[in-house]
Formats: C-alpha cells, structure tokens, sequence
C-alpha cells in the first residue's frame, strides 16, 4: 500500500466513525432507531434517484440489456 493512500484510510475511518456517533446521537443513543432511520434515508434517496434518472435507462437495466465493462 503506497504511504499516501495509508493516512487516508484512516481518515476516511475516522470520518466514517464519528458520522456513525453522530447518527446514534441523534436517535437519543438508540444504535437500533440510529439504523432505522439510515434506512428510511436510503430508501428516500433511492426513490429519488430513480425518479431523476431517464424511463430508458431504467427500464434497460432491469431487463438486463446493459452490462458494465469488465475489463
């Protein structure tokens, strides 16, 4: 592992783990309610995403005609 991507790592660990504190917090300490509510969040960003990406698109990749380069 080169020496720059080391302290980012970590970072990104240390970023990761105060937002997972902050998001228990704010459930009033509750990991459970903490977990529910990141959920529902993600559950709402995926109706909206979907509702901002193209009819075609969408309707291509559930019917598998799209497939990603696999190099």
């Amino acid at each position: 592992m080169p020496a720059t991507t080391a302290p980012r790592l970590q970072s990104d660990a240390q970023t990761l783990e105060a937002a997972a504190d902050q998001a228990i917090a704010a459930c009033g300490g509750d990991a459970r309610e903490a977990v529910k509510a990141l959920l529902i969040a993600n559950e709402f960003l995926e109706r909206e995403m979907e509702e901002q990406v193209s009819r075609g698109y969408t309707r291509g990749l559930k019917h598998g005609r799209f497939s990603t380069y696999s190099g």
